[in-house]
């Protein structure tokens, strides 16, 4: 009788891990994560630090949005309105505009909500959650150019409901924005003061800095394990063909909304600790434009790919202030003067890195490896071992 032989690791098709290698890796990021403010604030000033913040908040921007464009393939050009309702319920919940406006709450709350952040951050998130289903709800059926219009009509409204709904009825103050928000607090902690922590001061850009990335690590994790769930096979059957996602059994319309839902919950997050750190929320920061940017973030590191994606969200908001900064010296240094405008010469250098980008990296700078890939690599590493007799 022929006995059954096993199989050797090496000859199947899933790639052995390297333990020592991936746990060396993660330690090393972890002690850059956690030393780049002291590193860019010592090189830089508190102004690059509070840039490296903004980072932060794209990059749970653009993980919000890389569910629902990287993983489903739906098509969002409005995806900053999840952003502006996170900022906005933060604002409403944290501040005394809404005790000064309406009677009623003043008599309960005199000086203001001032809820606690630990409240405010889940009504935030299920808030942008509902607008987001209220947006995929009708776009079922709508796909790529239609799906775009529909999603930019929508962030477009959001937008301008934010600016026009201080009459009859004051509730965002229109175009002047919402002050005195309140920021975040944590078990009496407050992040906008300065701390000392073992003969270091710490101030706030540098503890938002650390918070913001804790909030991006609890998107990563979430969105990782997604992309492994059923869930996730179920987006990328959609993403790849939708017609044959639905013959073979999956609930295209249930999965779609969830797709909705999840990024828009990202992107109430973002929101709610945007308008904690700023202090101040108002239309202006929710234009048409940042939905552009968090959508290049995405495709330009790398659609479906969180690695990528993190990676253009990184690019996207430190390059811009990068150019902001060293066009004007670089112009005085090469002509002896400024010749033309700072901000022209960053937009136009913007611009041509990114289609300069799109022409020989079409698939983002850092794509998600395919699975052909994935088998020839390991094929060619199993061909180097040595045969056992």
């Amino acid at each position: 009788m022929t006995s059954i032989q096993p199989i050797e690791p090496s000859t199947t098709l899933i790639p052995e891990k390297n333990a020592t290698k991936t746990l060396v890796v993660g330690v090393l990021t972890a002690i850059f994560v956690i030393a780049a403010p002291m590193i860019i604030g010592a090189a830089g000033g508190n102004y690059w630090v509070r840039v490296l913040d903004f980072a932060m908040l794209y990059v749970m921007l653009a993980l919000g949005l890389n569910v629902v464009v990287g993983f489903a393939g739906l098509l969002d050009l409005g995806y900053i309105a999840f952003y502006a309702v996170g900022a906005y319920t933060a604002a409403l919940l944290t501040s005394p505009h809404l005790s000064t406006q309406f009677e009623w709450i003043g008599h309960i709350w005199p000086n203001g909500l001032h809820l606690s952040y630990f409240v405010v951050v889940p009504i935030a998130m299920g808030l942008a959650a509902l607008f987001g289903v209220l947006l995929g709800a009708p776009t079922l059926r709508l796909r790529g150019d239609y799906l775009a219009i529909v999603t930019l009509g929508f962030g477009e409204i959001v937008r301008i409901f934010m600016n026009n709904l201080d009459r009859p009825i004051n509730i965002t103050n229109g175009p002047q924005g919402i002050t005195g928000v309140d920021p975040v607090h944590v078990a009496g902690f407050s992040l906008a003061q300065t701390h000392t922590l073992f003969g270091f001061e710490f101030p706030s850009v540098y503890s938002y800095y650390y918070l913001f990335v804790l909030c991006s690590l609890f998107v990563i994790w979430v969105c990782t394990r997604l992309q492994h769930s059923r869930i996730g096979r179920a987006w990328a059957a959609i993403r790849e063909d939708e017609i044959a996602a639905k013959a073979m059994g999956i609930n295209t319309r249930n999965v779609k909304l969830l797709a909705f839902a999840m990024g828009a919950s990202f992107g109430g997050l973002s929101g709610a600790m945007f308008g904690g750190f700023q202090g101040f929320v108002s239309p202006e920061s929710f234009t048409f434009w940042e939905s552009v940017v968090v959508l290049a973030c995405v495709v330009l590191g790398g659609m479906g790919h969180i690695p990528g994606v993190i990676l253009g969200a990184l690019l996207l908001a430190i390059f811009p202030e990068f150019l902001r900064s060293t066009m004007g010296p670089l112009q005085h240094w090469m002509f002896g003067h400024q010749i033309v405008d700072t901000e022209v010469i960053r937009q136009l250098l913007y611009g041509l890195a990114m289609v300069l980008i799109m022409l020989y990296r079409s698939e983002g700078l850092w794509p998600a490896p395919k699975h052909e890939d994935k088998i020839a690599k390991l094929a060619k590493r199993n061909a180097k071992k040595p045969v056992r007799a």
